[in-house]
């Protein structure tokens, strides 16, 4: 007879309430604090073979990042911490302190309405461009990764793949379906890159299916990556659903450009699009037919990290 997977009474001095997620190599946990009783969530990571270093070295980085940033609509990082073999030796476990959101992803959300959905990612794509202004990139925009409020805020989440602006990464790093080419051919990761990935997410939101990229879900290996030229772009919102306005697609059309500097230039200019768009579907009451459809598969949202040389 199986049993119910034990959770830990306190970490790191914090009594854990609940656990409230899990990612490939985390646990999220309701925690609380002891002496002022605040509640806030805490992503635990064990490091149980060599392999998981590479997961305790993300959480770090992910601190190191998150600490620098301070905006309404990024999910705030308070406190790295970790428990290690004696005073300079290996880490044991680690752990990063967090704002706790009481909130739902996208993918795990009915379709809003159009109005709506512009709304959210315009609070999006201010919150990446205030990254990209201190320097960083998400590099891994995806439905799972936006948070919404009952009151309508955005919180984007998970810093695990955000990085310097003008990284090139050792491995191909980020989400089958919603990756820029530029990801999965290792080449320099910039703003442009969270762009064409806000675009992916953008388009599956609104018609709940991927968009043609370099590495589509169903791809397993380095070598499945698609060359430029056999990248085709999705077939118009608009066409999939009368009731999407076609302003939709426009916004979408231009931040998903194979060729990095054919985008949209910076988040600003995406926001700016999507408040008009909001503000268009508000007076007029276009695409408020599209509340409730929810999709038939989950959205992709395995995140593919391989070195080059895998072969399996």
């Amino acid at each position: 007879m199986s049993s119910l997977p034990t959770i830990p009474a306190e970490l790191f001095g914090y009594k854990v309430v609940d656990k409230v997620g899990e990612g490939a190599a985390s646990t999220v946990y309701a925690v609380m604090d002891p002496k002022s009783k605040q509640v806030m969530a805490l992503k635990h990571v064990l490091r149980r073979t060599e392999k998981d270093q590479r997961f305790i070295d993300q959480i770090e980085q992910e601190h190191k990042i998150g600490s620098r940033l301070d905006h309404p609509n990024i999910r705030a990082i308070h406190k790295y911490l970790k428990n290690q073999k004696y005073m300079f030796g290996t880490v044991l476990d680690a752990a990063l302190l967090m704002e706790l959101v009481d909130a739902t992803t996208l993918d795990l959300s009915a379709r809003p309405s159009a109005a709506n959905i512009a709304s959210y990612f315009a609070q999006c794509a201010r919150a990446l461009g205030h990254m990209h202004e201190r320097g960083f990139v998400h590099a891994d925009m995806k439905p799972s990764n936006m948070m919404v409020c009952e009151d309508g805020t955005v919180k984007v989440i998970d810093l695990g793949q955000a990085c310097a602006s003008g990284t090139v990464k050792k491995r191909i790093q980020g989400t089958p379906g919603y990756i820029a080419p530029e990801q999965a051919y290792r080449q320099e990761i910039t703003p442009l890159t969270d762009i064409y990935n806000f675009g992916a997410t953008l388009y599956w939101v609104l018609v709940r299916d991927e968009i043609p990229c370099a590495l589509p879900s169903g791809g397993g290996r380095v070598s499945s990556a698609l060359d430029p030229n056999q990248i085709r772009m999705p077939r118009p919102v608009h066409e999939q659903d009368p009731r999407i306005p076609v302003e939709f697609n426009q916004v979408i059309m231009e931040c998903i450009p194979v060729a990095a500097h054919a985008r949209l230039s910076s988040m600003e200019m995406v926001a700016e699009r999507l408040d008009a768009i909001a503000d268009h579907c508000r007076r007029t009451g276009a695409g408020a037919g599209l509340e409730g459809l929810r999709s038939a598969a989950s959205a992709p949202d395995r995140n593919y990290d391989s070195e080059p040389s895998r072969t399996g």
